[in-house]
């Protein structure tokens, strides 16, 4: 018997001696890029709380990640909705390693450094104010895939610019960087899009590129125009001649069947969200949708998203779906519509009485009759301000119209 614990007391030293110390991350700031295109970086900060959750950081958007696991000498970080994460090896105040879609199949190589709490390093002040509108076009001359975009700017004296991009399908949420002499630069990441600009900048001209991650890039031009409007969202996407109304049959997450014509859409004002959970704009949408959707339980009002996933697999695109509905508190169905791809001609495919599907998030407003009455294209989410309160503004007196009728 002495024998034998004395040989566990062996082994256990010995398991002592040999365990892998686990490294974590430091309470406090770091300053992260990620390697995108022709050598540019794109930069963002975030802070690990003493509670060991962490905050990503974009102009006014704090995004929340709880989702933070150590293995040895690494850290994986997700965070809420969106599939990707960054892994990474943890060096003393360094961290060294890469953002991950394993769906997509993309890999952006990533490092940090500890107590650094600048996005962009100290320039030589900006040469110009930039604030204010500009009319913009990304990828001009280049047919299919040329598009506008409105550029909504502050500034501040010592040249931090924060705003947005905004276009007919949404906008590019919230960008933060810096006007250094001629060369703005912005950037933004939430957990799954990392997005950045630069460009060459006059009083009344820009002409740079943006980068989506290391597998996109396109070039833009703008010219400053405080009359610039796009197009009504309201009048891009459409019924075909000779339908009124819209119809569809798709599983929610229990695979359960789920259509307009169930009893619990009867007589009812219903808002359709066609949308994804991969998409950064629907997820602001979302948020919305779900809130005033819990407020306004006691109403003749329902909703009902359609997601068309990129997920190879219908359990997969469950997976992501539930995912979204417990991160955000979604308390309306969502259902499957299509996986395997996020297609727009696909997606028109399922709902062919729509001229196209422009965008997601698109939003179809049905009254109590069963009627389309309006379509929304796209979403102006909060990082693009007054434009965001008025879409507000707009969404609740029509609603209003609706179910008083």
């Amino acid at each position: 018997m002495r024998y034998i614990i004395g040989l566990l007391v062996v082994l256990l030293i010995t398991a002592c001696k040999n365990e892998v110390q686990i490294s974590k991350l430091k309470t406090g700031t770091y300053r992260a890029e990620m390697e995108v295109q022709d050598a540019e970086q794109l930069p963002f900060i975030f802070e690990v709380k003493p509670d060991s959750t962490l905050h990503i950081y974009n102009a006014a958007e704090d995004i929340h990640v709880k989702d933070i696991i150590y293995k040895n000498d690494s850290v994986y970080i997700t965070a809420p909705v969106f599939e990707g994460y960054i892994v990474a090896k943890i060096e003393g105040d360094e961290l060294k390693g890469s953002f991950i879609n394993e769906t997509l199949g993309r890999v952006v190589p990533f490092e940090a450094v500890y107590n650094d709490k600048l996005r962009f390093k100290p320039g030589t002040g900006a040469a110009y104010n930039i604030e204010g509108v500009w009319e913009t076009v990304f990828s001009k001359g280049v047919v299919g895939d040329e598009y506008v975009a409105k550029g909504i700017f502050k500034q501040q004296n010592n040249g931090k610019v924060t705003g947005t991009f905004r276009t007919t399908t949404g906008d590019y949420r919230y960008l933060e960087g810096v006007l250094d002499g001629t060369r703005l630069k912005l950037s933004t990441f939430d957990g799954a899009h990392a997005f950045y600009f630069t460009a060459k900048v006059t009083d009344s001209t820009m002409e740079g590129t943006f980068y989506s991650g290391n597998h996109w890039k396109e070039p833009f031009v703008a010219k400053k125009n405080p009359e610039f409007e796009l197009p009504s969202a309201n009048e891009l996407t459409y019924l075909k001649d000779g339908y009124d109304s819209i119809a569809f049959e798709f599983p929610n997450t229990k695979d359960e069947m789920v259509s307009l014509g169930d009893e619990r859409f009867k007589n009812k004002v219903v808002i359709v969200q066609i949308m994804g959970s991969w998409c950064p704009n629907c997820l602001d949408e979302s948020r919305y949708f779900s809130e005033f959707y819990k407020n306004n339980k006691n109403k003749d009002l329902e909703f009902v998203a359609l997601a068309f996933e990129y997920a190879k697999t219908k359990p997969e695109a469950f997976k992501r779906i539930e995912r979204l509905k417990q991160d955000v508190g979604i308390e309306y169905p969502i259902l499957l519509a299509q996986y395997g791809t996020s297609d727009k001609a696909k997606a028109q495919e399922k709902l062919p009485m729509l001229n196209h599907v422009l965008s997601y998030p698109t939003s179809i407003f049905i009254d109590k009759t069963g009627k389309v009455r309006k379509i929304h294209t796209g979403f102006n989410g909060p990082a693009t301000g007054e434009k965001y309160i008025e879409f507000q503004e707009e969404f609740e007196g029509f609603i209003e119209t609706l179910l008083s009728e």
